[in-house]
């Protein structure tokens, strides 16, 4: 049997398994432009799945903290070199497609320039938070960036860098999903059932902060709410026993693999929701489930990160709002007492809980129209065209 041949290959680099979604969609855009080009790279799952091959894979980069990232430098560094090193050899792309994870892809775009690779950067590094000079850095190893907040191209404005804004992902993704595919039992929900969601996030480290607090406070709602049900989402990047260990036996939860049941229709089947911060928020937002948000760290990292970053609110869904339109606990104030009682004021108070639900569907007009993927992958084409 023969080889397919390619004419063109891109690499892609993600640490995030949002990323994996995001770069996944973006190939099968792309596919549906161009069949010549042969994509590979670091990811997950959902980019294997449209047949990138995977070099590395993304559990590797899945990192959160500045603590947490020192302790595991020398394995960064390793993949850095091992990625550095096919910029300049024999497989050395036509073009480099970096999404999220600055402080990784930054450091490797700056490689690609040196390399004379074109490198398109999909989801913008979040300098409006924090270290904004980076701009001027950014635009100096970066040829075309797509921006997935509107206000973002603004803060490249006279700069040597093709920003444009593209629109979110994630409204692909939403608009794609099968409604009319059978939902698990466990997702089908009985009248006068209450069910919470419980949604630990996607790195190993997020687990370690933060699960047991999920756990604690799932425990205080099931003490005020006795027929109370809740369901924990897996991500393709943790293991289920990682997740499970973590609550008590007697707890009444069901754990689902994302692949079992998508994040829409686990979100949607739940009355109320405690997450993690993250592209989750947003994920949720889109359904309309009321949530509480919690983020905790390493508190040595959390005191840096809280010195070197400025901004009103940590999650994505209240950054797009432009106002707190869920409650946010970081660091000492998520505890589990203060998390059950926001899940039992949400359980109780109907109108406090259509409220937020009215606010979410006002995020979710202001991430613009469906089509994001389709135009990152126009980009990334017009790049490889200009070679």
């Amino acid at each position: 049997m023969n080889e397919i041949s390619f004419d063109r290959r891109v690499m892609i680099v993600t640490g995030e398994a949002s990323g994996d979604l995001h770069g996944a969609n973006l190939i099968r855009a792309f596919r549906r432009q161009a069949q010549d080009t042969e994509f590979f790279g670091v990811g997950g799952k959902e980019m294997a799945a449209t047949g990138c091959e995977i070099i590395l894979p993304i559990e590797q980069l899945s990192i959160m903290g500045i603590v947490e990232v020192i302790s595991h430098l020398p394995r960064i560094f390793g993949i850095f070199k091992k990625l550095k090193a096919i910029l300049y050899g024999p497989r050395k792309p036509d073009a480099l497609v970096l999404i999220d994870s600055p402080e990784f892809n930054l450091r490797l775009a700056k490689e690609a320039a040196r390399a004379n690779v074109r490198v398109l950067y999909y989801v913008s590094p979040q300098v409006w938070a924090w270290r904004r000079g980076r701009v001027t850095k950014i635009a100096a190893v970066v040829d075309k960036l797509a921006a997935i907040l509107p206000f973002e191209p603004e803060l490249y404005k006279g700069l040597d860098i093709d920003v444009r804004y593209v629109g979110h992902p994630l409204l692909d993704e939403f608009g794609a999903r099968d409604n009319s595919a059978a939902l698990p039992a466990c997702l089908q929900k009985k009248p006068g059932s209450i069910i919470v969601g419980l949604f630990p996030g996607s790195r190993r480290n997020e687990l370690k902060y933060m699960l047991q607090t999920l756990s604690t406070a799932a425990g205080l709602i099931a003490a005020q709410k006795p027929d109370i049900h809740f369901l924990v989402p897996v991500a393709t990047t943790l293991k289920h026993e990682n997740v499970a260990d973590g609550f008590a036996a007697d707890l009444p939860v069901t754990f689902l693999s994302v692949e079992q049941a998508g994040i829409y229709d686990i979100a949607a089947s739940c009355d109320a929701i405690i997450t993690v911060s993250g592209t989750v928020t947003l994920q949720i937002a889109l359904v309309g489930t009321p949530m509480a948000i919690i983020y905790k760290l390493a508190p040595l990292s959390y005191a840096i990160g809280k010195r070197l970053v400025h901004v009103d609110f940590i999650s994505l869904v209240n950054i797009v709002a432009g106002k707190h339109v869920v409650r946010e606990f970081v660091q000492n104030e998520a505890t589990p007492e203060n998390l059950a009682a926001e899940i039992l004021r949400i359980l109780d108070d109907s109108d406090y809980a259509s409220a937020i639900s009215d606010e979410l569907a006002a995020v979710r007009k202001n991430l613009g129209e469906p089509g994001c993927s389709d135009r990152v992958a126009a980009m990334l084409l017009e790049m490889l065209e200009q070679q």
